[in-house]
């Protein structure tokens, strides 16, 4: 059996981390779910950038858009949303099967409102109206000023994946934000199954101390940083509060584990994957991580509920002069103006091709 679905059958669901036209109008993303157990996918700015850089399949919409007097960041969301919405269907099924669960797919309002929580609200609201699909996760990032805006959009019956979360600190933090916009549904008489899920980043934390700790400590931090925040989640699911909202009907924010494709050439490429295999949870995986895990028939034990050994492993990286509650700081602001510089990237090719192809028509 492929470990793709070994992996699946362990409880965990298998997410594509990428979306291109191309994935979708040759059939592969459809044969991902038939073969591979893929039940969901993930986008943000980067992905989007590349595919609309390195394809030609954009071009007609590009055309039709540019002759309705589209242009920057309102023609780049009629051309994502017309992906998005086709992914969406392909999961549907999945989507009801599930009864909600899995078949979820994502799309990140812009990253220029990441600070900005009226903003990121409003945007929120419009991208949910206009995909009109019950399976759509809205990405919003996890920073301070996004904390705000999770919750009205939680409260406004929203569907959100918090993104850009580090630490198990900005995970809570993530989690409060979600409960009180449920707390706040069931308050006002509303149905309170309103679907979320929070998404940790992995990989960076191994990339930003590479070099800098003890050999032996090399590849760890990102794994000891999930087992820890995968085990402050088992304890919230179970505390008084959540288990007061599951009985009006609410479930729980899922934790996803993303950016999870070995970064260092030296080590695994399912470094991860089989690290931060844990019922319950998701793995949001690049293509070439997802196709390297079809390619294995086994996944290992997986992660301990109370975390395994990361409090030991993180107290050794304390020791090394690693700073976990700063570089998780650190990481999410990076991550913040990494999103923001592949927009700006994104919203450029997106001038380049328009002024080609009207220049061309």
């Amino acid at each position: 059996m492929k470990a793709t679905q070994l992996l699946h059958e362990f409880g965990q669901s298998i997410w594509l981390d990428n979306i291109t036209r191309d994935l979708l109008d040759s059939g592969t993303l459809r044969q991902y779910i038939a073969e591979l157990a893929v039940t969901g996918l993930t986008s943000n700015p980067t992905i989007f950038d590349q595919a609309l850089k390195s394809s030609a399949a954009y071009d007609a919409s590009l055309r039709a858009r540019l002759k309705q007097g589209r242009s920057g960041e309102a023609l780049f969301f009629d051309l994502a949303l017309e992906d998005i919405t086709r992914a969406a269907d392909e999961f549907r099924a999945t989507f009801d099967r599930t009864n909600g669960v899995d078949g979820w797919v994502s799309l990140e309002v812009s990253p220029q409102l990441a600070y900005d929580t009226g903003s990121t609200i409003a945007a929120a609201k419009d991208l949910h109206q206009r995909a009109n699909r019950p399976n759509l996760f809205i990405k919003i990032p996890g920073t301070r000023e996004g904390l705000p805006a999770i919750e009205e959009a939680i409260f406004a019956g929203i569907p959100v994946n918090v993104t850009l979360l580090f630490s198990r600190e900005q995970y809570l933090a993530a989690a409060e934000a979600y409960l009180r916009g449920i707390e706040r549904r069931i308050a006002a008489g509303l149905n309170p199954a309103v679907g979320s899920v929070a998404s940790v980043f992995i990989s960076r934390w191994d990339v930003a101390v590479a070099g800098k700790v003890p050999a032996e400590l090399t590849n760890r931090l990102g794994i000891a940083i999930a087992g820890r925040t995968y085990r402050a989640a088992q304890q919230l699911f179970l505390s008084p509060r959540w288990q007061r909202i599951y009985n009006a009907g609410a479930r729980p924010q899922r934790l996803l584990w993303a950016s999870t494709g070995t970064k260092d050439p030296k080590a695994d490429a399912l470094l991860y994957v089989k690290a931060l295999a844990a019922p319950f949870t998701v793995n949001t995986m690049p293509e070439a991580t997802l196709k390297a895990l079809a390619g294995r028939t086994e996944i290992g034990s997986g992660m301990s509920a109370d975390g395994g050994e990361c409090e030991a492993v993180l107290a050794r990286f304390a020791t090394a002069g690693v700073d976990v509650a700063a570089l998780a700081a650190q990481l999410q602001d990076e991550g913040a103006k990494a999103f923001v510089k592949s927009w700006q990237e994104l919203l450029g090719v997106i001038g380049a091709k328009s002024s080609a192809l009207g220049a061309a028509a």
